[in-house]
């Protein structure tokens, strides 16, 4: 829903700059993820495995051990108009190094573009699972069914959805999971396999954005010059001397700021042959995003 995010107009000031930052510094693992995610239609189930509810990493491994058959028939049906480049090939065959290359891209663009929102999203997702646990305690179900908005239309025992192909999707005793994203969509999203757990992504109603402007609030809490030093490593590593001379102040000042915002988990710093380079955290790009 990210990439796909991405590759439409932002729906407010605080996404766009999100878009802005994240299509900046990822532009190499985007050339890999976007020909698999396009901003209409099927994407391949593979994408998302259902190890993914217990993080990032259970996800990759799971991607990683994918059967080539299913990556072969997920990518057919995704390269059915022949716009699928070249290299797609290679992943369809199960080849290991193509496969690495595809889990090295995701966990790439996850660390940048989707941890630092975590926070946001577990209590933007928090909201809307207690908003629909209320909805189903004085409704049932069928409230929370017929409530679910836009592009949804529940008529018993049937839920019609605005799609982008026609199907039937029959659940046969099996439970529907129904995961809200704060990242729009025009239409909710499914699974095409029958054979997998039935999904239904569909967008909350409430979206909490980081607030963009958290970053301008933060200088009479921490002072300027560390507010200065954790926006300035949160786009790129810098050195002692490089951040010396962005704040204009002396190396030993700054080394005394930059241990205490690594004492504060806010930036961690390593070694790189003779120059330390400090970096900040996802807890340090969190405060600064709100």
């Amino acid at each position: 829903m990210s990439l796909r995010a991405l590759q439409r107009r932002p729906q407010s000031p605080a996404a766009e700059c999100w878009a802005r930052d994240v299509l900046a510094r990822q532009a190499g693992n985007l050339r890999t993820l976007l020909p698999l995610v396009r901003p209409h239609g099927y994407f391949p189930d593979f994408l998302t495995p259902p190890d993914g509810t217990l993080g990032i990493e259970p996800a990759l491994d799971s991607l990683g051990a994918t059967p080539a058959r299913h990556l072969r028939g997920d990518l057919a049906v995704l390269g059915a108009d022949g716009t699928l480049p070249g290299w797609t090939g290679d992943l369809a065959a199960g080849r290991p190094d193509a496969v690495r290359d595809l889990t090295r891209a995701l966990r790439g663009y996850h660390e940048a573009a989707l941890a630092p929102l975590e926070q946001a999203m577990r209590s933007t997702v928090g909201a809307e699972y207690a908003a629909q646990a209320k909805v189903a305690a004085e409704s049932g179900m069928e409230g929370v069914l017929s409530g679910l908005g836009p592009g949804m239309r529940w008529k018993p025992p049937v839920l019609e959805v605005q799609y982008s192909v026609n199907q039937e999707l029959h659940l046969n005793g099996r439970g529907l999971l129904l995961v809200p994203t704060m990242f729009r969509t025009r239409t909710p999203v499914s699974l095409l396999d029958p054979e997998l757990p039935p999904v239904l992504t569909y967008p909350v109603r409430r979206p909490e954005y980081p607030d963009a402007r958290a970053g301008e609030r933060l200088g009479p809490l921490m002072g300027r010059t560390r507010t200065a030093i954790l926006r300035s490593t949160s786009q790129t590593p810098h050195s002692t001397s490089e951040l010396a001379r962005l704040v204009g102040m002396s190396q030993a000042s700054v080394s005394h700021h930059t241990t205490v915002l690594r004492a504060a988990g806010l930036i961690s710093s390593t070694r790189h042959r003779n120059t330390v380079l400090h970096r900040a955290t996802p807890l340090g790009s969190l405060l600064l995003r709100g």
